[in-house]
């Protein structure tokens, strides 16, 4: 089970900050655009769509294509709806793989397979909106990672 638990934290105040604790007992500030104190909670759902395709994607490159990773960012832009509710509408994923010779159908299945099957909150979001996702491969220019690959056997 998922918990979490959010509580003002100025009653008297006409602000609207909160702290949220999760199940996992961690705490964050949440607030509104005039506080400007913590991200708005519709922030966080950019966020965990973020991290969780940023889990699987990892996953699935180090442990089934054994690809070096050295670096990644996954970036999500989010278009609302104009009118309450505001949900998402249109997301655009964008990830930015950098390593030692990644491979390019590689990252493209541990990407499809985040949104077709392991990610949670894609799931959820893509009730409301459509995703488009892109992504890059950087080339790992740190010589000494490059030096570190294993010779090749013919």
């Amino acid at each position: 089970m998922i918990s979490a638990k959010v509580e003002l934290t100025q009653a008297l105040n006409q602000q609207r900050q909160f702290v949220a604790r999760t199940g996992s007992e961690h705490h964050l500030i949440l607030d509104d655009a005039a506080g400007g104190t913590g991200p708005k909670p519709i922030e966080l759902v950019a966020v965990a769509l973020a991290g969780c395709t940023a889990f699987d994607v990892i996953t699935v490159l180090r442990q089934k294509y054994h690809q070096k990773i050295t670096g990644y960012e996954v970036r999500v832009e989010a278009d609302q709806a104009e009118r309450p509710p505001q949900v998402f509408t249109a997301v655009r994923i964008h990830h930015v793989v950098t390593g030692v010779d990644v491979d390019a159908p590689a990252l493209e299945e541990a990407i499809r397979l985040s949104e077709e099957k392991y990610c949670s909150v894609g799931a959820m979001v893509q009730k409301t909106a459509s995703l488009h996702t892109t992504y890059e491969i950087v080339a790992e220019k740190t010589e000494w990672m490059r030096a570190a690959q294993p010779a090749s056997r013919s």
